[in-house]
């Protein structure tokens, strides 16, 4: 009889469990996509925070790709004194708390920072600046961004790229049509990922960067900011963030399953 009711206690148990991660998000979407959505969606300060967001993490992705991929390939492909923990450092902000993290940035880049002096010298001023969401956002998400190309280079046939120098083409064809083409799905995932946790960047950027409207005020410190006001901005914002995640989830699970069907 125990073992005859154990199965039901799991059912009941898990969909407790099922109902207690589902519903918050549900009552986010039926309050969210109300009546009001649209109007509310167009408003100045939803806009603002929707421009401030997309403009930032688009820059996030650009510095992401442009200084992690070789990086990544670095640390995949070569072997040098010190490798092992450079790698473990640069895991470090993934399990780092954000508002240390914005602490750490502010220590470094603010005015009375370690490099604040020479940066006021050259008349750059990064605190509480778009530039600071930037950095903040950058520091906390490049990570996933690093793991997951660091696996894609590390995945490649090193013969398919030995074939393609054997046959006479220089080590930047090799890479251009061979390793780039095989690690790409790796990377396009790693990008989606690392967009999503700039996306939902908090604690490191309201320390680093403040909360101005239409400068550093981004989509989730609109919410925080709107909850001692006005609701309906914070609810629309929340129910956008909650569609933006899932369509994250869709796709992160889309590449992974046409990274499997490559591999296999």
């Amino acid at each position: 009889m125990r073992r005859a009711g154990l199965p039901w206690a799991g059912v009941l148990l898990g969909g407790l469990f099922a109902a207690f991660l589902l519903l918050p998000t549900l009552a986010l979407l039926s309050r969210g996509l109300g009546a009001d959505f649209w109007m509310t969606l167009r408003s100045p300060a939803v806009l603002d925070a929707l421009r401030v967001s997309l403009w930032t993490t688009g820059m996030t992705l650009l510095v992401t790709v442009v200084t992690g991929t070789p990086l990544a390939y670095l640390l995949a492909r070569r072997e040098f004194p010190g490798r092992a923990l450079l790698d473990a450092l640069l895991d470090l902000p993934v399990v780092l708390p954000p508002v240390v993290a914005g602490l750490g940035l502010l220590l470094t880049f603010g005015r009375g920072g370690l490099l604040g002096p020479g940066l006021e010298l050259a008349g750059v001023s990064l605190a509480f600046s778009p530039a600071a969401v930037v950095l903040a956002q950058l520091f906390t998400a490049a990570p996933f961004y690093l793991r997951a190309a660091k696996a894609g280079f590390a995945a490649v046939d090193r013969d398919a790229e030995a074939a393609a120098l054997t046959d006479g083409a220089g080590r930047w064809a090799a890479f251009r049509f061979i390793t780039w083409p095989l690690a790409f799905p790796f990377l396009l995932e790693g990008l989606v990922l690392t967009w999503a946790r700039a996306l939902g960047e908090f604690g490191a950027t309201i320390l680093f960067a403040g909360s101005l409207q239409g400068r550093t005020r981004t989509v989730t410190l609109a919410i925080y900011g709107a909850l001692d006001s006005e609701l309906g901005p914070a609810l629309v914002l929340s129910a956008v963030m909650v569609v933006v995640a899932f369509s994250v989830l869709l796709a992160v699970r889309m590449l992974a399953a046409r990274r499997d069907r490559l591999d296999g």
